[in-house]
């Protein structure tokens, strides 16, 4: 049997190092305040659930799940105004994140790509115009 995802990226202690990076950009960058105020002043709720969630999603224990239900991400993420800005500060910190792990290359690039897709998929404001 192929080793998942989560297995490959070095399991719980790589995924919770992901998690805290990411929300250490959101945290700490100019650009990301606009998400950053979508939060609590303490991001160790949203820490604990991105975490759970991701390792479910990459094949590993599903916390998430066993704990909330299933995700249903668009509908937990409806009372928050998502925009193309938002989906595009979320993915700076991601990707700075990602960048930081050390796995194969193509694992990174497929999680980041596959993070860009759910991330658009959040959107839930139109688009204004130019």
């Amino acid at each position: 049997m192929s080793p998942t995802p989560y297995e490959l990226i070095g399991g719980e202690m790589a995924l919770r190092s992901l998690v805290d990076r990411f929300y250490f950009y959101m945290d700490i960058l100019p650009e990301a305040q606009g998400i950053r105020a979508m939060h609590a002043p303490s991001l160790s709720t949203a820490k604990d659930k991105l975490f759970k969630f991701f390792s479910g999603w990459l094949g590993g224990p599903n916390l998430f799940i066993e704990e909330f239900g299933h995700p249903m991400l668009r509908a937990r993420h409806f009372p928050f105004p998502i925009g193309e800005s938002e989906r595009d500060q979320w993915m700076l910190c991601m990707n700075k994140a990602l960048d930081e792990i050390e796995t194969d290359p193509r694992l990174r690039e497929n999680i980041r790509t596959a993070l860009q897709q759910l991330a658009t998929h959040m959107i839930n404001q139109e688009a204004t115009g130019s």
